[in-house]
């Protein structure tokens, strides 16, 4: 029997959608370790339920992970390989203050979740323009936890 060539499906060697596809991979580790970051620090009267809601948005972020990396690796492509990859290509900012209001932590993640969103554009539109359906139609339900999220996120600001 012959090995079988390590590379991509057949039908997928999109190097554009790959490449959307771990900038949206960077920032959704971003996101993650931020909102975790906001769940071991937030203090105040609302603390367990921030806790709590920054926890389920952490965890609901991870779980999308495993499953854009492999979306890479099944268009031909390498996905991140180290913190520091990350660190090159996420758009949503490291927050290492100490002191962080509860407010602004509920904002912050509001908008970074903004900024996932309109990764998640980006990555629909590559994958629209090269025929890529499988990746087209998961993006659909992150962009709809991603929505979500925001609407939680908004609602507890008060905005």
């Amino acid at each position: 029997m012959g090995r079988r060539k390590e590379g991509p499906m057949p039908e997928h060697n999109q190097p554009k959608v790959a490449d959307a596809l771990n900038a949206l991979l960077a920032d959704s580790f971003a996101l993650y370790l931020k909102t975790k970051n906001y769940h071991w620090h937030v203090q105040g009267p609302r603390f367990r339920e921030l806790h709590l809601l920054f926890d389920e948005q952490a965890t609901q972020v991870l779980a999308t992970t495993d499953l854009i990396a492999e979306r890479v690796r099944k268009n031909g492509a390498a996905t991140l390989r180290s913190i520091g990859d990350v660190g090159r290509r996420q758009a949503i900012k490291d927050d290492d203050a100490s002191g962080v209001s509860a407010e602004a932590m509920v904002t912050t993640l509001a908008a970074d979740n903004r900024t996932l969103l309109a990764q998640l554009k980006e990555v629909k539109a590559a994958a629209e323009r090269d025929g890529d359906i499988a990746t087209s139609g998961l993006v659909d339900a992150w962009a709809d936890e991603t929505e979500q999220r925001i609407w939680f996120l908004e609602a507890t600001a008060g905005y």
